[in-house]
């Protein structure tokens, strides 16, 4: 295959269904899965069969995700110029309000499935000249928020694993990195039926299309974190420098 080539979790609705629309209109072939294998359907039609390949995928499941990268290497000639591990859930509430299984599906999706992707992936990005690994992280991995502690624990993993990976596959030719935006407008955050405090004070300023737009940006360009905004960027200067600001700064931004 001579254009470049991108797998994305998640892509039946919000950022991975408009990362989807972005890379597809610069020319990439695109890998379209979700559990929502009908939303993939649908927008695989949308973009042109030609030009991608789709299927229903549950990122905990390590054996599906292994069929889905096999299906894709097939249709890439064994190559993966990136992987975006998109998909992800989130439950607004505190620990009384949210059920435990809930909390452990945020765990599994959120960083489980991360790391079920990447083991899933290697050889195929191994195979392939500068491939890099992307994966949505949060604003909330700066410092933990209330009411969204556990999904902020899942973005505190993928921070994590992003930053000792980056050196770790820098070896194998493999960069890693992330983006961690504030409240993204998607239904992930609209259709919540506990909506913290926090989003009103900080607002929904990223858009699905922008989030793309940095995802783009983020396979050419040599940075570990992608932070969008400047208001989020003054808050995790602060956090730096300033460190003993964070926790009244949280508790205010999160003040019922």
């Amino acid at each position: 295959m001579n254009r470049r080539s991108i797998f994305i979790t998640g892509a039946g609705s919000g950022i991975g269904a408009a990362s989807a629309r972005l890379f597809s209109a610069r020319g990439w072939f695109v890998g379209l899965y979700d559990v929502n294998e009908a939303a993939v359907a649908e927008l695989a039609r949308e973009l042109g069969e030609d030009g991608c390949c789709h299927g229903g995928l549950d990122v905990t499941d390590p054996h599906a995700f292994e069929r889905a990268v096999q299906s894709f290497g097939e249709a890439t000639g064994d190559r993966m110029d990136v992987l975006f591990n998109c998909a992800g859930i989130m439950f607004m509430g505190s620990l009384d309000q949210v059920r435990l299984d809930e909390q452990i599906r945020t765990i599994r999706v959120n960083f489980e499935g991360v790391v079920i992707g990447i083991y899933a992936s290697l050889p195929l990005l191994k195979n392939t000249p500068n491939a890099t690994i992307l994966s949505m992280s949060s604003a909330s991995a700066f410092y933990g928020v209330p009411d969204l502690a556990v999904y902020s624990a899942s973005k505190f993993a993928v921070r994590g694993l992003t930053e000792a990976l980056d050196i770790e596959l820098a070896r194998e030719g493999i960069r890693v990195c992330d983006i961690m935006p504030l409240y993204v407008n998607t239904p992930l955050v609209t259709s919540q039926a506990t909506p913290l405090s926090s989003i009103n004070r900080l607002g929904k300023h990223h858009t699905p299309e922008q989030i793309a737009g940095l995802a783009l940006k983020a396979v050419d360009r040599r940075k570990l974190h992608w932070v969008p905004t400047l208001k989020l960027k003054v808050l995790s200067l602060l956090g730096r420098f300033l460190p003993f600001a964070e926790r009244p700064i949280m508790r205010f931004v999160n003040r019922r």
